[in-house]
């Protein structure tokens, strides 16, 4: 009896092994499930409003249930005693409406830090407490440092950029900051979206403060009747999340605060401007912001280039209002996004705003100006002779390490490979010196313009 007991139950766990292997799989988790706030804090994520030496931003996400909201924190020490130390402080708490319901948004500045000094923090309710993190302050004076730089993210966020924000952390665990040059989404105002970006980056935005400036993709559109006028007017405006969730200074242009902006760290002065609107009012606040900065360096961040990586793409207008106050004020690196490929230039751009195609003359001036991309959204790049290196259908992400005397730069592909790089020294009274470090490796193309379908968003509206 025994052989044939084994045998019908062998025959039995068969059966039902066989019927657990063909069933079908659950279906697709719903985007207002997937992204539900809850008590517990999520997507937090550290900004400076202030001055990065003695100040820190950081705003979180929680359910409509969390009425009161704080920040508790210390100096961080060698084992788990500095919580006896720590401080707490009340946060704002706002209510925010999104595409898939109202959840509460909670912003706290941390003052009165010491510099260059690790403190350890954790942001709540008071019961229900995020984990503790960690927060370098900037030194008040220079120090060396290193940044990562990030071109568009855009689409497909949680799926294929989480891999690029990830792999450039593993390249430079001790960078200072994230800087984002524009649509971090692809649509404004989709909360799914803006969770995949915030689970990308995940606890790297707590530990690393993002400077980010905004895009088109921050920006929705909205059509209206006007009186008297057959045609509709296309209004435009920043994503409602933009503000809320970033803690930037409001030092820029009134009614462009937190999108136009500037703040010094440790010996640069880093400007984000927007080039979606009021470039014009920009162009007098840049000659004031450049005119009053005592730092040795200068980086400017925006969305649309000056020069664009594809022909017929190039933003004339905005670089005849610009580009002459960043060469009168010698600024050092310019970083931009929007094309979705890569173009790096010299020292040497067109002399005339209005003829950048190749086999022009180059003048010499004193700014690099990049384009890149981090998302796997890709454009066809154009050859065009003032472009020292360019990519298409490569994902890259940029570390750059800044000291007193030169700024060493670094463009990666997704695998971490080196694709670019360049040394930019200071000299006295001249132009800065470029020395071209590009690897032994031939220039990344695809053909673009029939785009590889790429797989859909990771939650279904």
């Amino acid at each position: 009896m025994r052989p044939l007991c084994t045998s019908l139950l062998v025959l039995l766990f068969a059966v039902l092994g066989f019927a657990h292997d063909t069933a079908e799989p659950p279906e697709k988790i719903k985007a207002k499930e997937q992204h539900a706030a809850s008590v517990l804090p999520d997507r937090v994520i550290l900004t400076w409003s202030g001055n990065p030496a003695y100040s820190q931003d950081v705003t979180w996400r929680t359910s409509k249930a969390v009425k009161n909201s704080f920040v508790e924190y210390a100096v961080a020490d060698e084992g788990p005693y500095f919580v006896r130390n720590s401080h707490r402080i009340s946060a704002t708490t706002e209510p925010f409406k999104s595409d898939l319901g109202t959840y509460h948004l909670h912003t706290a500045q941390m003052v009165s830090l010491a510099p260059s000094t690790k403190y350890a923090y954790r942001v709540g309710d008071g019961n229900n407490w995020s984990e503790w993190f960690h927060l370098l302050t900037a030194s008040e004076k220079f120090e060396p440092f290193s940044f990562i730089y990030f071109g568009d993210a855009q689409n497909n966020v949680r799926s294929l950029w989480s891999r690029i924000i990830r792999e450039a952390h593993s390249d430079a665990p001790k960078a200072a900051f994230l800087l984002h040059a524009g649509d971090l989404i692809n649509s404004a105002n989709r909360d799914s979206e803006w969770g995949e970006w915030f689970g990308a980056g995940h606890w790297l935005n707590a530990m690393m403060p993002s400077i980010a400036t905004p895009g088109n993709h921050e920006y929705s559109k909205k059509e209206i009747e006007v009186e008297g006028e057959e045609k509709k007017k296309t209004i435009r405006t920043l994503s409602k999340h933009w503000n809320p969730t970033f803690a930037f200074p409001e030092n820029g242009p009134k009614g462009l605060e937190e999108s136009v902006y500037w703040i010094d760290y440790q010996g640069v002065r880093i400007i984000s401007l927007n080039s979606n609107e009021q470039q014009e009012l920009q162009a007098l606040w840049i000659e004031k912001v450049l005119e009053s900065n005592p730092n040795r360096w200068t980086i400017v961040t925006y969305h649309h280039p000056m020069y664009s990586s594809a022909k017929g793409r190039d933003n004339v207008e905005l670089r005849k209002l610009w580009k002459p106050i960043f060469d009168r004020h010698k600024v050092d690196l310019v970083l931009q996004g929007h094309d979705h490929s890569y173009a790096r230039s010299g020292l040497g751009l067109p002399e005339e705003a209005e003829n950048v195609d190749s086999g022009v003359n180059l003048k010499k001036g004193p700014t690099v100006y990049v384009v890149s991309v981090s998302g796997p959204k890709q454009y066809d790049v154009g050859a065009r002779d003032f472009f020292k290196r360019t990519a298409s259908g490569a994902q890259l992400y940029q570390i750059i390490h800044v000291e007193k005397d030169q700024i060493k730069y670094e463009a990666r592909v997704a695998n971490g490979e080196l694709y670019d790089s360049f040394l930019l020294k200071k000299r006295p009274g001249e132009f800065n010196q470029l020395t071209d470090q590009i690897p032994d490796r031939i220039e990344h193309r695809k053909p673009l313009r029939v785009q590889v379908k790429l797989p859909e968003s990771d939650a279904k509206n």
